[in-house]
C-alpha cells in the first residue's frame, strides 16, 4: 500500500496535464500511487495521459459528472490513506509529497495538511499569498483557520492531503454544487479536525487557467446554499464572517448578471461589521459599472497584480 494516492480529476487539460503529471513523477518521496479520473474529456488529455508508461499511474475514464464526482471516484479507487490532491493544471514542487509526510509524521491526527503554495499570473509573475496571523516560518496548527483564510485560502485543491477516514466522518464532496466544491469540503474538514500547515511553498496555483474557467457565468453554476452552514455560524463568528465574504461575492456576480433579487438575499444576510465599506459601495453601484471593474480586475491579476475587495 502506498503512503498517498494522489488524485487528479482531468477535464480538457491537454496543455497542461504532461506538466502536471512530469511534476508528480519527479517527486523525491516516491511511495505514491497516481489516480487520474478522466471526467469526460473531448481534447487530447486521453491521448497525452497514454503517453505515460509508469506503472504508478492508474488511469480511470468516465462521463462528464463534474470535477466532484471525479474526486470522489478517485478518492473511492485510492488503495493509501493519505489522499494528496492536484489539479490537473496546477504543478508540484519536488517536496511537495515530502513536506506532506513530513507534517503527518508531527501528527497523524489532522483533518487537513497544507503545504503553502504560490500563485502564477499570465504575465508569468509569481505571488506568494500570505494567511492573516499566521508568520512565514510557521509549521504547525492553525489556531482559526477562517479567520486565517479570509483573504486566502490555507488549503487549495492542489495543496492538501487528507487522511482517506476523514471523508467517513465529514462525507465526500458535494456533487450537487458547481462552485466552490473544494471551499465545501475544506470547510466541513476544519469544523470538525484541526488544520496543520507548513512552512514550505512546495505547489504552484495556476491563476492564468483559472482565470479562463472563471468566466463561466454564475448562472450557469450551482452554489452550495448558505443554510447548510447556519448552525455553524452562529457558534463561530470566524466562520460567519468568513462566509460572508463569499456571499458578497456571489452577490456581486448576480447583479453584473442582472438578478439583483438574488443578489438582495444574499446581501441582506451579511453582518454589517463584516464587509467592509468599500465592498458595500461596489454593492450599490449599477451593474454595468460592476462589469468595467471586474474586467479591470482582471486585466491588472493577469498581469501580476492582485488585491482584495474585501480587506
Amino acid at each position: 500500500m502506498p503512503f498517498f494516492s494522489v488524485v487528479i480529476p482531468l477535464y480538457n487539460k491537454e496543455n497542461w496535464i504532461e506538466h502536471t503529471l512530469n511534476s508528480v513523477l519527479n517527486q523525491t518521496f516516491d511511495d505514491y500511487e497516481i489516480i487520474i479520473v478522466n471526467d469526460g474529456s473531448t481534447d487530447r488529455s486521453q491521448e497525452i495521459v497514454m503517453q505515460f508508461t509508469n506503472a504508478k499511474i492508474k488511469y480511470f475514464s468516465k462521463e462528464n459528472q463534474g470535477v466532484s464526482v471525479a474526486r470522489n471516484f478517485g478518492i473511492e479507487k485510492a488503495t493509501a490513506n493519505y489522499i494528496a490532491f492536484l489539479d490537473a493544471d496546477d504543478l508540484w514542487f519536488p517536496n511537495h509529497l515530502a513536506h506532506l509526510r513530513a507534517l503527518i509524521e508531527k501528527d497523524p491526527n489532522t483533518g487537513i495538511y497544507a503545504s503553502r503554495y504560490q500563485l502564477i499570473f499570465k504575465n508569468q509573475s509569481i505571488y506568494i499569498p500570505q494567511f492573516k496571523g499566521i508568520p512565514l516560518d510557521y509549521s504547525g496548527i492553525v489556531a482559526d483557520y477562517f479567520k486565517s483564510s479570509l483573504h486566502y485560502a490555507i488549503a487549495t485543491s492542489s495543496s492538501v492531503a487528507v487522511s482517506k477516514e476523514i471523508f467517513k466522518t465529514v462525507g465526500f464532496f458535494d456533487t450537487s454544487v458547481s462552485a466552490g466544491e473544494d471551499t465545501d469540503m475544506w470547510i466541513r474538514i476544519a469544523l470538525k479536525y484541526p488544520v496543520i500547515i507548513g512552512e514550505s511553498i512546495t505547489a504552484s496555483y495556476v491563476h492564468s487557467v483559472k482565470n479562463s474557467l472563471s468566466k463561466k457565468s454564475i448562472l450557469q453554476k450551482k452554489i452550495k446554499a448558505f443554510d447548510f452552514y447556519r448552525e455553524d455560524e452562529l457558534r463561530n463568528p470566524s466562520l460567519k464572517k468568513y462566509l460572508d465574504l463569499y456571499r458578497m461575492e456571489y452577490a456581486l456576480q448576480y447583479k453584473m448578471e442582472g438578478k439583483p433579487e438574488l443578489a438582495q438575499k444574499l446581501f441582506k444576510d451579511i453582518h454589517p461589521k463584516n464587509i467592509p465599506l468599500k465592498s458595500k459601495i461596489l454593492f450599490y453601484t449599477p451593474s454595468n459599472m460592476l462589469v468595467l471593474l471586474k474586467k479591470i480586475k482582471i486585466f491588472l491579476r493577469n498581469n501580476g497584480i492582485d488585491f482584495s475587495i474585501y480587506q
